[in-house]
Order: C-alpha cells, then structure tokens, then sequence
C-alpha cells in the first residue's frame, strides 16, 4: 500500500524531509504529488502537507520554511508538545504545535550552524549557543520522536499502511589519535621528549618512557588486544579512524612512515572498519586531506569512504563539501565536544543537505551520542555519573530503534595516569549498548 502525499509546491526541501521520515528513519512506500484532485479523489492513504481540507486524509499544515530557499536570519522559537519539542508553529494544526517537517529539517541540516555564531578556541559551533541545548532537549534524539509521532498516526489513521521500521543497533568506534605513548616516535622527538622529562625533573616519565622503549614495559596506549578482546566478547560492530597527518600543533601521531604503525593499521582492518581522520591542519590547509586519505588507502590497501573530523572540526557546509571532493560517503563527526548528545537531534545515519546549494548529497551522516573526553573534561563527571549519563541515551536510542554510537580513543582505556578508572566506564558502556 502506497502512501500519497499532497503539497501544493514539490521543492528540493520537501523532497529531501519526506525521503528522511520514509526512506532513512523507517521504509514507507510513498508517491508526492501537487494536484489537489488527484488527493481529493485518492482512495488509499493520503498525508496532506497543505492548508486544504480533503476528506479521510491526515493533515498535518505547514510552516513556511520548506518553500523558502536559503538561510532566513529570522528569530526562531520553539515549543514544547509535552514530549516533542519543535519550532515553525502551525495553529491550525489539530494534532501538534508546531510543523515537525520544518523543524526536522532544521534541526538535521544544522540551518542554525549557518547563521551569524560564535565560535569557540577551535572554530566549532559551541553546544551552549545550539536551540536543542537552550531549549533542555540535546540529550534527547527528537526527530526520531517526531518520526515515531507520524507513524502512530498514520498506523492508527491507515491500518494498512505498512511502515517497516528499524532495529536498535550500536556501533563502537575508536579515534586513534596517538597509536603509541612513547614507541615509533622518532629518533629527534623522542630525544627532545626525553630531556624535556629532566628539564622538568619528570623522572616518573622518564622512567617509563625507557622501560617502554627497551621493552620492559608495556606502552600506555597500547590497548588494542583489550579492545579486540572486547570485540569478540560482545561481537562488537566497530570501526576505527587513524589520524595520518604531518606532524603539527594538534597532529601528533606516530610518523606514518612507521612500519610498525603501518602494520597496526593493517592488522585492525583485518579486524573491523577503518577510516581516517582528518587532520588539525587539513581545516586551513585542505590539500592535506586528499595526501592523508591517499596515506590509509596505500597503507590498508582499501578504499577510504569513511572519516571523522580530528578535534570534531566541523564547519557548515565547508567541511562536507571537502569530504564530497574526495569521495568520502560516511562522516562520523556530528555531535559536540563539549556536550553530549545529539547534536543534530537525531539518532538515524541520514544524507547531508547542503542548504546553500539546495541539495540533497550523496554523503551520510553518522551521528554520535558521547565522548568520553566529554565527559571527563568539559562536564567534569563521575565516573558514575557518566554511567549515568550513558544509561540515559542508550535508553533513549533504544526507545526509538535508533543506532547508538560511542567515540572513544585507544589512550583512554589505558586505566592510569588521567584515565585512571575510566576503563569501568567503556566496559559498562559496552555491555550496555551491545547488549
């Protein structure tokens, strides 16, 4: 059974919004059409998008802002509809406040990410300044509620319709921004690190800098048994990005020429997904990006199709369009590094819409719900308050069959030094997520 719906105008926007609620969030077989007779003599299930009145449709009437074109500076206000929360209002609306098409799209499209902000020390949209922050709904994937809201109608509208909707899923992905602590670091930065260690009489350091290096110990970030164990443990769907960079400010990796860092990239694709990271520098030097994606391919052996951001330097619509060029299909950076949850209000991987052209892309999005860097550092948790934390969205995600997805990093479960306890955190994550 094909579900028809009306609209009196057929826009880039309206195309994109209807594609998101029935081919993205759940399956809905669905046809639009902007003939008025065609919907008023439709016998089938009918979504009427319009200010008309047809009999037996379900009317949900629109706002303004999925016929506009561009970014309108107007001043938005959103309302709460007990547990949905959305901006657009619709008076005429029987059935809710406000227009949930306009306000998924929205809140998907980052549209406010477009408009005149601050930014923060490394020119990312702050989570404080975002409407889902201000308005007390950013742990919360609202547009998956909003999708659950529309199939309960329909359901309950058109028995018949059949709405194939998706299953809880998580996916464990880890940034490897530093492989070792002290290994493959180079004769030159190793030397330098070594007697910044007794210039700072950091002997501890130093200590261990050496016992790692003639092989007495082990390195602190070298936990990929740990994680691989944990893998196979929860048959864990995981994917690992690999910072590749020259070495810089905010790039400091093992030198990729590195045959042992070389062969640990080789041997976690054996193992799972890999995709790169893209470098600090890249954000001002996007040259660099097409020389790191090229490294992990000649490396792995693979095509690189995934990636996400170092830092989560994301930039609308700058930084996807970079990723098109260079034919990445996944990105794995929506989401705050000073908050969690959902930055785009959503839980489902969904296509990029790049409002300034007006164009649905052909790359997906992959939200994430936390960091734990997070939580250790920009809210200063618990460990178990962030239990707590990552109890509540895994709940919610569980609640709207979305897919949960965790950001962590080789280093942090090294349980010593800063991240001594921490490692309690990510196995209660995992057993919670994957379970």
């Amino acid at each position: 059974m094909k579900l028809l719906i009306y609209t009196p105008r057929i826009t880039h926007r309206i195309e994109y919004v209807f594609s998101l609620f029935f081919d993205h969030l759940a399956k809905l077989d669905y046809e639009i059409t902007t003939d008025p007779e065609v919907a008023e003599q439709e016998k089938g299930p009918v979504l009427n998008y319009s200010k008309h009145h047809f009999e037996n449709s379900l009317r949900l009437p629109p706002s303004k802002l999925l016929f506009e074109s561009g970014i309108n500076d107007k001043e938005i206000e959103f309302l709460s509809d007990g547990k949905l929360v959305g901006a657009f209002p619709c008076p005429e609306n029987d059935l809710i406040s406000f227009d949930i098409f306009a306000s998924a799209f929205f809140l998907v499209t980052r549209y406010e990410e477009y408009l005149p902000h601050l930014s923060d020390q490394y020119n990312r949209f702050d989570a404080k300044y975002s409407f889902a922050f201000k308005n007390g709904f950013l742990r919360k994937p609202m547009v998956n509620y909003y999708a659950n809201f529309l199939y309960d109608l329909l359901e309950e509208k058109f028995p018949e319709l059949e709405i194939i909707k998706p299953k809880y899923e998580y996916l464990n992905t880890v940034d490897i921004d530093n492989a070792w602590a002290y290994r493959q670091k180079g004769f030159v930065r190793t030397v330098a690190a070594s007697l910044k260690d007794v210039l700072t009489f950091n002997f501890k350091n130093l200590n261990r800098r050496i016992g790692v290096l003639i092989g007495n110990k082990k390195d602190p970030y070298d936990n990929y048994q740990y994680l691989w164990d944990l893998q196979e443990k929860y048959n864990l769907n995981s994917l690992y990005f690999f910072l590749l960079a020259d070495y810089g400010l905010n790039d400091k990796n093992v030198p990729v020429w590195s045959k042992k860092f070389q062969s640990l990239i080789k041997s976690i694709s054996d193992k799972s997904q890999i995709g790169i990271h893209p470098s600090f520098g890249s954000n001002k030097k996007p040259e660099k990006l097409g020389k790191e994606i090229e490294r992990l391919s000649m490396i792995s052996k693979f095509e690189v199709v995934r990636s996400r951001q170092h830092f989560l330097i994301l930039n609308m619509p700058e930084t996807y369009r970079r990723l098109i060029q260079h034919e990445i299909k996944e990105d794995y950076s929506m989401g705050f590094a000073s908050e969690v949850g959902f930055r785009a209000s959503i839980c489902t991987p969904y296509p990029f819409y790049d409002i300034d052209r007006e164009e649905k892309t052909t790359l997906l999005i992959y939200p994430f719900a936390v960091m734990e860097a997070t939580l250790k550092f920009y809210m200063n948790t618990s460990q178990e308050q962030a239990c707590d934390i990552i109890d509540e969205l895994i709940a919610d995600v569980k609640e709207v069959n979305g897919l949960f997805i965790s950001l962590w990093h080789n280093e942090t479960v090294s349980d010593e030094g800063l991240w001594k306890d921490w490692r309690k955190v990510y196995d209660h994550l995992v057993e919670k997520a994957a379970t």
